[in-house]
């Protein structure tokens, strides 16, 4: 017999909340569930700074709903909110604020209402959002729409990070259309550490997770927003990224869930939009960099991609897209630019065979554009973080 999302409620009833009286079901601190292949999976809403002391309460949960019958496994996530008036004298409760979280949370699975899940106004990089271990530095590669290139983009400007010497993962955040397990020619699935950590799967020396190793290829996935961001937060808090420089986050396009989600949940260095040169493409690029902006994540820049085509035969030039049309919006709302990729035969041939042209190619002309970018986009980091140069040592006579 098929476990129940009643049952799984009914067990988590056994779970004292924070304040160690009410139980996080009644505390409201549950998000929906979601049974899927024999394996139940939810998240638990909890005030950001008591992440590490709760950490108990989220094994106690996962072990309860494990061991009911007709379930082969469970998997509790920390979703962690910010406190309603954190930092203020009033409305926390003894449960460390967990009623507005909880309203937060609901909100959020109804699909909105009353702006509860509205992005916050406080800087999403500040102490509430607590960092991954081992990460100094999480960078989002984002787009107003998909067709523009961005997961090609991401791939290869985390390996010219990697190429320029910083110790590199990719982090492929769309859910629903995961690509970099195809663009870097992996396959198989991670392997399980312990109880709480999946062990990254390797291309090219970059450290990578992605939903697509967890589901074949041809198989979608079908959940709610709660489930996604639940899963989102399983892949950036759940796997053992070791010791990074950077973590390029490959994200899915638009403004939704998680996007929200990476940008109020950890501490962002920044973000990059990627776009086309056409205004309709510019459109959407522009609501995906005010997006960063509102949640305060710094925009490190703008790409422009498929930015014009030379004929292999007669080497002439076509500005199939436009051209120019990032780099003056760039200009316009004082972002940088950081270069454009030209639309070009051998990016998308590597592409598609697993062998992105970074890696195939690390000294030719498209690769040299990718390790530029990174450059760039490292310089910015380091500005925005407010990085000084070492002290010179300067010997008295």
């Amino acid at each position: 017999m098929s476990a129940t999302k009643e049952q799984i409620l009914g067990v988590l009833q056994r779970v004292k909340g924070p304040d160690l009286e009410s139980n996080i079901v009644d505390l409201g601190l549950v998000s929906e569930v979601l049974i899927k292949d024999e394996k139940a999976y939810f998240s638990i809403t909890i005030d950001p700074k008591r992440a590490e002391e709760l950490e108990p309460l989220r094994q106690a949960a996962e072990q309860v709903v494990a061991d009911i019958a007709g379930l082969k496994g469970a998997t509790a996530v920390l979703t962690a909110e910010a406190v309603a008036g954190a930092g203020g004298s009033g409305g926390s409760s003894a449960a460390g604020g967990a009623p507005e979280s909880a309203r937060v949370t609901r909100a959020r699975a109804a699909g909105g209402g009353n702006g509860a899940a509205a992005p916050r106004d406080a800087n999403p990089s500040g102490p509430q959002a607590a960092a991954v271990p081992g990460v100094k530095h999480i960078v989002a590669v984002a787009s107003g729409k998909g067709g523009v290139g961005k997961s090609t983009a991401a791939v290869n400007l985390a390996l010219g990070f990697q190429a320029n010497g910083l110790k590199t993962g990719l982090l492929d955040a769309d859910i629903y259309g995961p690509s970099q397990p195809r663009l870097l020619g992996l396959t198989g699935h991670p392997e399980t550490l312990d109880d709480k950590h999946l062990k990254p799967m390797e291309g090219y020396g970059l450290e990578v997770m992605s939903m697509g190793f967890m589901v074949k290829e041809s198989e979608p996935v079908i959940w709610r927003g709660p489930m996604v961001v639940s899963a989102l937060t399983q892949m950036l808090r759940g796997v053992a990224w070791g010791d990074l420089d950077i973590l390029v986050v490959d994200m899915p396009p638009g403004t939704g869930d998680v996007q929200l989600t990476i940008a109020q949940q950890v501490p962002m260095s920044g973000a990059i939009i990627v776009s086309t040169p056409q205004d309709l493409a510019l459109i959407d690029a522009r609501k995906g960099l005010n997006m960063f902006r509102k949640v305060k994540v710094p925009v490190l820049g703008i790409i422009e991609n498929m930015s014009y085509f030379l004929c292999p035969s007669c080497g002439e030039r076509s500005d199939i897209f436009g051209h120019g049309g990032a780099m003056n919006e760039a200009e316009k709302i004082g972002v940088p630019f950081l270069g454009e990729i030209p639309l070009h035969m051998d990016i998308r041939a590597t592409s598609d065979a697993g062998t992105p042209i970074v890696a195939s190619e690390p000294d030719g002309a498209h690769a040299r554009i990718f390790r530029d970018i990174a450059s760039k986009t490292w310089e910015g980091i380091q500005s925005s973080a407010g990085a000084k140069p070492a002290p010179k040592l300067v010997m008295e006579s």
